[in-house]
């Protein structure tokens, strides 16, 4: 039965063996996240392995800033000064079931998915750098190239584990405390009774979302603390449902001479897909993400060699290249796969998802400028992955080089925004006109599937970094304004560009509803100051 009250416990376990690092050559190895946000500095470092540390950490300390393998793209895992405090060492995978796995905060996603493999299940909503920890995807409501088909972390989760900032532990089970009718939750802590408020701003109906807290009439309190950013409290263990069997993949590579053509290739696609899914046909095609890469991504492996390294035609003449990722039965072997495929073009052909694919090649006149990976053929698919991978990559280069031989002040800009699918022909109209109209250096990259794209300006100029700033606001207000959002998968942080868009996307008032969430169960702002609301306020 369901309330709006959870009773908090004390921690469990043993504080005596926590240890304060001060040393200056350890701390400098956490300065930074993966944004290179500047100026990062720490007055300690503290790695718990248990709960109890974790209380007695925060009980310690006048402010805390929780990390895990600061791969945040918003500076959110960057210190201004706080304690640090790292789940490395929360890292157990406890149990593996049919339908769920609990693990620790700490646990990596590639270890997490290792051990899942090895029981024939699979968890989907997992972002691209697979050395993220668990506890930064629940953070951040990480999603990635799998949203289409699966959605993003939040739904995945039916299980936390909390330390609040007073020492107080939440057991939060799905289910188990939905908010008041009248918009309100109440969390018996160790030393106080807190009503904590839902918030009444309405969030953009997109299928992934990053921006600050979850609010919805009748929520679930788990769904507060997914996406929070590590301002609410800490999460050390997580229960997390999990796909069972595990599919086999398919991957393939798509380029496109023309905008226009992909972009109908990739509503083919979503509708084959949706239809399927609706129908349960078991023969139907099943896609569960499509990356892209607009046309200077491609100039960019080109020009780094990668095409020629990895053995994927990239050609001169492409606009754009997809990445299609396909769901089959679990068990599907390579050499069924080949048969199908092999078997298309007959009018006998048994009707699978592999003849259905080839036959919508056929029909786009694509199958000669392919490349494709088989369930098995693990080389081949990491060598189309490597491919996408090479793209941010080679911005972040780009970029460093330019730090050293122009001027040391030039960073990466940057934009992580969402619209419905049918907008995105605008969208990407919206970016097009927003860089050539300040001579910038734009190469664009995403889950298309979604409707999420990751413009990413390449500044040759001090000068060119603020226009590309103005650029990204741009992008984002047209986000807004085509009924998505800012920020859909890296979350706010301390980047002022997304705090500033999260303000103009929620309104004066919806930031004062979320600080009153913030300010009930941290009222002394102990946990992440300055991520998602700057530091002023």
């Amino acid at each position: 039965m369901s309330s709006w009250r959870l009773q908090a416990r004390r921690p469990v376990g043993s504080s005596e063996a926590l240890r304060v690092v001060r040393d200056p050559d350890v701390l400098a190895a956490h300065l930074e996240d993966a944004a290179h946000f500047p100026g990062g500095h720490a007055r300690a470092l503290i790695v718990p392995a248990n709960e109890a540390e974790v209380a007695e950490a925060l009980r310690r300390s006048t402010s805390v800033i929780p990390i895990g393998a600061q791969s945040s793209l918003t500076g959110g895992a960057t210190p201004m000064g706080e304690v640090l405090l790292s789940t490395a060492r929360l890292n157990r995978v406890f149990s593996i079931s049919e339908t769920h796995v609990r693990v620790q905060a700490g646990v990596p996603l590639r270890v997490l998915d290792q051990a899942l493999a090895a029981a024939g299940r699979y968890f989907p909503p997992t972002p691209t750098f697979d050395g993220a920890f668990v506890g930064g995807i629940v953070a951040t409501n990480a999603a990635g190239a799998a949203t289409f088909k699966y959605g993003a972390t939040r739904s995945w989760v039916d299980g936390l584990t909390v330390v609040l900032a007073d020492g107080s532990v939440l057991d939060i089970e799905r289910g188990a405390t939905i908010a008041h009718p009248d918009g309100y939750f109440e969390l018996d802590l160790l030393d106080r009774l807190v009503r904590v408020p839902v918030s009444l701003y309405r969030l953009p109906q997109v299928s992934k979302l990053s921006a600050g807290y979850h609010a919805a009439p009748r929520m679930d309190l788990i769904d507060l603390f997914v996406g929070s950013e590590g301002t609410l409290g800490i999460v050390t263990e997580v229960l997390l449902r999990v796909v069972s069997p595990r599919p086999a993949r398919c991957l393939v590579f798509v380029p496109f001479a023309h905008l226009a053509k992909a972009l109908a290739f990739v509503r083919r696609l979503r509708d084959e897909a949706t239809t399927t899914r609706r129908s349960k046909n078991i023969r139907g095609l099943d896609v569960s993400a499509i990356e892209h890469m607009d046309g200077r991504c491609l100039t960019l492996i080109r020009e780094d060699r990668i095409d020629r390294d990895s053995g994927v035609r990239v050609p001169a003449s492409a606009a754009m290249a997809l990445l299609v990722a396909i769901d089959l039965p679990s068990g599907t072997t390579s050499e069924q796969a080949f048969d199908e495929l092999g078997l298309a073009e007959s009018p006998e052909a048994h009707d699978t998802p592999l003849v259905r694919l080839t036959r919508l090649l056929a029909d786009y006149d694509l199958l000669e400028s392919i490349e494709i990976a088989v369930p098995g053929d693990d080389v081949r698919a990491a060598q189309l992955l490597a491919v996408r991978e090479a793209v941010p990559a080679g911005v972040n280069q780009r970029v460093g080089q330019l730090q050293q031989r122009v001027d040391s002040r030039i960073q990466k800009v940057a934009a992580d925004i969402i619209v419905p699918v049918e907008r995105l022909e605008e969208m990407f109209e919206v970016c097009g006109t927003e860089a050539r109209r300040r001579n910038l250096d734009l190469a664009v990259w995403g889950h298309i599937s979604d409707g999420n794209l990751h413009p990413n300006v390449i500044p040759r100029t001090i000068d060119e970094m603020t226009a590309g700033v103005e650029a990204v606001l741009e992008f984002g207000r047209a986000a807004i304004r085509l009924g998505g959002a800012p920020m859909a998968e890296h979350g706010v942080g301390r980047n002022p560009v997304k705090q500033r868009l999260l303000r103009e996307m929620l309104g004066e008032s919806g930031i004062r509803e979320m600080q009153e969430v913030k300010r009930a169960i941290d009222p002394v702002w102990k946990l992440s100051p300055g991520v998602i609301f700057p530091r002023s306020e």
